[in-house]
C-alpha cells in the first residue's frame, strides 16, 4: 500500500541564506518506493571519512549550514539527509505513517544505498535519538561519534517541560517552527526564520514535525524502546571509535544533566565542550563546535 505524501515546492528553498548546497535526491529505497527523499552530498564522493549529520525536530538539513564547510575542508564526505516530513523531503500526509521504526529504517536504507563507511555520525535531538541506535545494526561502517544535545529513550518520563512541548506539538495542528527556532536561537536572522519555516508552507506539511514529539519512547511499551535499550548496551561495552560531545548549556530539557548522563553511558567519552550560549540547536554555534571536533580527531 502507497504512502499519500506532498511534496514542498521548489521555490520555497531558493536563495536562503549561506545554504549554496546542491540538493540530492533518492526516489527508489526499499519500502519507501515513491517517496522521495532529500539529501545533501557535499565533498569527494570517495573520500577517507563521511560525516553523517542528522537533524531532529522540528529542524532540518539547513541546520548544519555552518559545519558542512569545516567537514568538507577537512577533505571529508559530507551526507545531511532530510527525515521523511522535514526539509525538501516528501511529506506523508497521513499522521500514523509517521513511526519511530519508519525513520530509522529509512536511515538504513540510504547508508546502504550509498554505501557509506568510515562514518562519523554527527547528531542532535531525534537525530540522536534514531542515529544513536543505528551503529548497534552496521557496527562496521561507524568509527566516530559527534553527539550534541540528544539522549537514547528508553522508555522512562522526559520531564514535564518535555510533556508541556509534547502536548503543544500534538493540539497545534500548524506549528510557528521558524519562531520557534528563533526563540530557542534568538541570534537568527528574519531570512534564517524564513529558511526553517521553507518545507512547510501550511499546515498540511507539518504532520511529521507534530508527531515526532509523540514518538520519544517515554513508557517502557513504546516502539523503539528494545532498539534503544540495545544501542545503549553498545555505546557502553562495545563502541570502539572516538567520540566528541558538545553541549548547548542553555537548552531546557535536553541540556546538561541529560547530555552528561549521556556521556556517563559512551565508552571513552571525553570531557563535553560546552558552549555557554548554545541552546537546543547547538548547531547554529557550529563555527565553535566543528573546529574543535575535527581539532580533537586530529583532522586539522
Amino acid at each position: 500500500m502507497s504512502i499519500k505524501a506532498i511534496r514542498t515546492p521548489d521555490e520555497r528553498f531558493e536563495n536562503l541564506p549561506d545554504y549554496a548546497f546542491a540538493p540530492n535526491y533518492v526516489d527508489d529505497l526499499k519500502g519507501y518506493k515513491g517517496l522521495r527523499a532529500h539529501y545533501l552530498d557535499e565533498g569527494p564522493a570517495y573520500a577517507e571519512r563521511t560525516f553523517l549529520c542528522l537533524h531532529g525536530e522540528p529542524s532540518w538539513a539547513y541546520l548544519y549550514r555552518h559545519m558542512i564547510p569545516y567537514f568538507t575542508g577537512s577533505g571529508a564526505r559530507v551526507i545531511a539527509p532530510d527525515f521523511f516530513g522535514f526539509g525538501r523531503s516528501d511529506k506523508p500526509l497521513d499522521y500514523d505513517d509517521y513511526t519511530f521504526h519508519f525513520h530509522r529504517d529509512f536511515l538504513l536504507r540510504l547508508i546502504e544505498r550509498l554505501d557509506l563507511k568510515n562514518i562519523t555520525l554527527v547528531c542532535q535531538d531525534w537525530g540522536g535519538l534514531l542515529g544513536l541506535t543505528l551503529p548497534v545494526d552496521m557496527p562496521g561502517r561507524f568509527t566516530r561519534l559527534i553527539v550534541m544535545n540528544t539522549a537514547l529513550a528508553v522508555g522512562k518520563p522526559a520531564g514535564k517541560g518535555f510533556d508541556q512541548w509534547r502536548a503543544y506539538c500534538k493540539n497545534t495542528p500548524d506549528m510557528a517552527v521558524g519562531d520557534l527556532m528563533k526563540r530557542a536561537t534568538p541570534q537568527l536572522t528574519d531570512a534564517e526564520v524564513m529558511a526553517y519555516d521553507a518545507p512547510f508552507p501550511d499546515a498540511r506539511y507539518k504532520a511529521g514535525v507534530r508527531k515526532f514529539p509523540q514518538l520519544v519512547m517515554t513508557d517502557p511499551s513504546m516502539e523503539g524502546v528494545e532498539t534503544s535499550k540495545r544501542a545503549a548496551k553498545f555505546w557502553a561495552e562495545d563502541w570502539q571509535g572516538q567520540s566528541f560531545m558538545a553541549i548547548g548549556m542553555q537548552d531546557p530539557v535536553l541540556g546538561p544533566p541529560a547530555m552528561r548522563q549521556l556521556q556517563k553511558l559512551i565508552k571513552d567519552c571525553p570531557e563535553p565542550l560546552e558552549i555557554p550560549d548554545g541552546g537546543h540547536f547547538v548547531q547554529e554555534w557550529g563555527h565553535i563546535v566543528a573546529p574543535a571536533a575535527l581539532k580533537y580527531f586530529s583532522d586539522i
